[in-house]
């Protein structure tokens, strides 16, 4: 078996030799990398030989992805793949393919090489190794076959550089201690949802209430004292031996968005439980509790309330909230007490802050940043403001065919000009973003002008002096476009938060385990709101996050991480963990 140490002490010639099948006929890559051994662990290997890879000129990386055969293509059909190729087109069941799926294929493989100019590659062993089904290998080649060529090709060289780092696991019999339990536990909690077709986990559903039971059950296992608080949040102890230890907390949300990601919130409640069940098998303790929470609603889906969960650990559950209904007419009262929880201990879930060492949550990037840079972690700074409204417009329905242009009271027009004004006025600062997420024109019809249009607004920045300008800038012009169209408007607040940044202390221990585990530190923004936000209001919070693949897509069943990535993640906390100091 080959090991890092020989390939560390071996002659250059042998290097490359044992590595030639890693990267598919392109031995220059491993002559390259050979340049800067020896490598600390395999992680450093893995980059140095992705670092060729993305520093090659447009013409060798071109090379590189023609050198990889068409899946189900003429060559497996001839025999003619390398033994790698042909163990991973297997893993998929390529090799199996009905007549339909094998012309399906064949025309793909076609449109594909004509459109682009090389063939398609995807690491059809996926995201955890095992394999993708040829039902999603198709999907995702229908897909990417609507991308322009500049993307592809980045695109490719990502796939690559996945099918590499799996051959390499292969080659040097990488152990994942984490990540295949983590990505298995994501998969089993996506199989209770609201939806029959997708995956959406609203506060207090039938499906919400089976998957805290699980993470009670998991956490237990693990070797956690364990249970679920009034307000549905699944929290569990690991606890240490030392005399009046305080706790240092972790965790993130379990309900999704309609139709979201498996990954999104629950990683940050998985990956920690790993971590404790592989302490609780060793009998090791830490000199502090650790403390797991999974948070029972961030997102808002049912009630229209977000942070649920994490204001009710720091204390700041607005109770009035209990009345609130969701679109059946239910109060969220009501949806707690049929849980069989009871709201009056909500108020005495609240931590003392005086206990409590911190909160570090890790979550999945939602963005491309660190797919773009080609690293699995990166260090959050901040986490933007966010101001959210819904927006409601009156103007006057009339016929289409007979009111004159000059005469309307559109909604929808005023809706289209305050869309726009959005997006020019939130592109003048540099972590300043504005959306328009919803919009409709209730009971609309072909002739009707529409009078009446409802739609969402949100501002985020890490600044908050320049999100409430921009706040303030938007609803001056908002008003002043529906004085003009002659339109009414409500504007509703729906939340208002302020920028959490991280805490320095914690960054820097977060970014030196990073580079122990072999990666370069690298600092981000977080745009998007998470539980930390809230926790940061007795406590100090840092954030760990991972890379998101598919364009770094989130909130979406497209959603996916890797398996080597979130055991990368665990080892990191881990040793973030054992290496912690106040």
């Amino acid at each position: 078996m080959t090991t890092l140490p020989d390939l560390n002490s071996c002659d250059s010639a042998t290097f490359v030799e044992r590595l030639r099948g890693i990267y598919e006929h392109s031995p220059w890559i491993p002559e390259r990398a050979a340049a800067h051994r020896p490598f600390a662990n395999v992680t450093a290997l893995k980059l140095a030989l992705q670092d060729v890879v993305s520093a090659a000129t447009l013409d060798e990386q071109l090379g590189l992805i023609r050198a990889h055969p068409e899946l189900a293509g003429k060559a497996a059909v001839a025999g003619q793949l390398t033994a790698e190729s042909t163990s991973e087109q297997a893993r998929s069941g390529l090799h199996l393919c009905s007549a339909e799926e094998f012309a399906t294929l064949h025309q793909l493989n076609a449109d594909y090489n004509a459109k682009f100019g090389f063939p398609f590659i995807l690491a059809v062993k996926g995201p955890t190794g095992q394999g993708l089904t040829r039902q999603s290998v198709i999907a995702t080649f229908a897909r990417r076959l609507k991308n322009q060529r500049a993307d592809e090709i980045v695109e490719c060289l990502r796939q690559i550089k996945r099918i590499a780092e799996i051959r390499l696991n292969d080659l040097l019999a990488v152990p994942l201690a984490f990540g295949p339990a983590i990505m298995q536990w994501s998969e089993d909690l996506a199989a209770w949802s609201d939806d029959e077709n997708a995956l959406t986990c609203a506060y207090m559903t039938p499906a919400h209430r089976q998957t805290a039971a699980q993470l009670l059950e998991w956490m237990r296992e693990a070797g956690m004292d364990a249970h679920i608080d009034a307000v549905g949040n699944v929290t569990g102890v690991y606890r240490s031996d030392a005399p009046n230890a305080r706790t240092l907390i972790t965790g993130s949300h379990y309900d999704t968005v309609r139709n979201g990601g498996k990954y999104d919130g629950r990683l940050g409640i998985l990956l920690p439980i790993a971590i404790v069940r592989h302490l609780h098998q060793r009998g090791e303790k830490l000199p502090f509790n650790l403390e797991v929470i999974g948070f029972a609603e961030e997102e808002g889906v049912r009630f229209k309330s977000t942070f649920l969960g994490s204001t009710a650990i720091t204390g700041r559950f607005d109770l009035s909230l209990l009345d609130q209904t969701d679109a059946d007419g239910v109060t969220m009262r009501d949806a707690l007490l049929a849980a069989g929880h009871d709201v009056a201990r909500i108020p005495a879930i609240a931590r003392n802050p005086a206990d409590s060492l911190g909160f570090v949550e890790v979550h999945i990037e939602q963005g491309p940043v660190l797919l773009e840079r080609d690293l699995a972690l990166g260090v959050v700074t901040a986490i933007a403001g966010s101001s959210r409204y819904l927006l409601d417009l009156t103007g006057l329905a009339s016929h289409a065919g007979t009111t004159p242009m000059a005469m309307r009271k559109d909604a929808a027009a005023a809706a289209a000009e305050i869309v726009l004004l959005v997006e020019q006025r939130c592109a003048q600062a540099p972590s300043l973003v504005g959306t328009v997420g919803q919009l409709q024109v209730p009971n609309g019809s072909v002739n009707v002008i529409p009078g009446a249009c409802k739609l969402s607004l949100d501002i985020r920045a890490a600044d908050d002096a320049v999100r409430l300008a921009a706040v303030r800038d938007v609803t001056d012009g908002i008003a002043a476009i529906c004085a003009r169209r002659q339109i009414e408007f409500t504007l509703q607040p729906l939340l208002n938060a302020s920028a959490a940044p991280c805490a320095p202390r914690l960054m820097q221990q977060f970014g030196d385990a990073i580079e122990r585990a072999g990666l370069p530190r690298f600092d981000l923004l977080s745009g998007a709101g998470h539980d930390a936000m809230a926790m940061a209001a007795i406590t100090d919070v840092a954030m760990l996050f991972t890379r998101c693949g598919n364009g770094g897509i989130s909130h979406n069943p497209l959603e996916t991480m890797t398996a080597d990535d979130a055991d990368i993640a665990a080892r990191v906390l881990l040793d973030f963990l054992r290496s912690y100091r106040d």
